[in-house]
């Protein structure tokens, strides 16, 4: 009987506290769940392919407004400057703030799901030349 109780207190806990096995996960994890909650809608991982916003695949390191074919606003397109972390924060922080005129509306105010999401987003290759 003891051991029965104590199957079901080791059953009990292990479905209570999932988190045990979630912190073993990589956080580009949950960088890629914020991006496809917050940003798939509007933006895609593939070269080429452009919806509302432009594709994202090797933004980081990438000049802003560059993506060809894509739609961008006169601000954007003539800020000059190259997507890095720090930009990156910015932008995602308050896009409209951080570059006036922009018409991306969506902003991400908590610092960690900016981070995890610019990590995801280092990890996708931009266009490779052959």
């Amino acid at each position: 009987m003891k051991n029965m109780y104590l199957i079901s207190a080791s059953i009990l806990g292990a479905l209570l506290c999932p988190g045990a096995s979630l912190a073993q996960e990589p956080a580009a994890t949950e960088g890629e769940r914020l991006f496809r909650i917050r940003c798939a809608s509007c933006h895609s991982l593939n070269t080429g392919e452009n919806r509302v916003g432009p594709h994202l695949s090797g933004l980081v390191g990438r000049s802003a407004g560059s993506v060809e074919g894509a739609r961008y606003s006169k601000a954007l397109s003539a800020s000059g400057f190259v997507w890095d972390e720090e930009r990156l924060q910015d932008y995602l922080n308050n896009p409209r703030q951080a570059v006036p005129g922009t018409t991306m509306s969506v902003s991400i105010r908590d610092a960690a799901q900016r981070s995890a999401i610019i990590s995801y987003l280092r990890s996708i290759p931009g266009e490779t030349t052959q």
